[in-house]
């Protein structure tokens, strides 16, 4: 059983980062960003984080707070990825959903693409140590530090 759903969440991760690809294809990235996360889950999880966006040449650290739900697990990940729509740089603050779908034991990769109420669209790849199940949609708030 856990097989199958270790299997099931790897192909939803696949799907998710070639729909990215595909999106990616189309245009040039506006910023990148890079982030690390914490993740502790029994059903619901709670994120944390904090990362660094690259806007127009200029570095902006961020905080990231969030919620997932049908989530199990400890997890730490590092996750880098591009942002699009990203027009004026107070554009980028904003609670983000999408879906994700991730499995790990030990090690893994993840694909998730995140979109906020002001356009910004996020497409994350993360490497993840521990051990969890993921298959949900998230909401999660990134926050520019002043």
């Amino acid at each position: 059983m856990v097989r199958r759903l270790a299997a099931v969440a790897l192909v939803m991760a696949m799907c998710l980062g070639l729909s990215g690809i595909v999106y990616a294809g189309e245009k040039t990235p506006d910023a990148t960003l890079t982030l690390t996360q914490g993740q502790v889950a029994a059903g619901i999880g709670f994120n944390w984080g904090k990362g660094v966006l690259t806007y127009q040449g200029k570095e902006y650290p961020f905080k990231v707070k969030g919620l997932s739900v049908i989530d199990i697990g400890i997890t730490k990940a590092s996750a880098s990825g591009k942002v699009y729509g990203l027009k004026k740089l107070e554009d980028f603050n904003g609670t983000y959903s999408g879906g994700a779908a991730q499995g790990t034991v030990a090690g893994g990769v993840g694909a998730t693409r995140l979109k906020n109420q002001n356009g910004v669209v996020l497409e994350l790849v993360s490497r993840t140590q521990g051990v969890n199940f993921k298959l949900a949609g998230e909401g999660v708030a990134f926050t520019l530090e002043k």
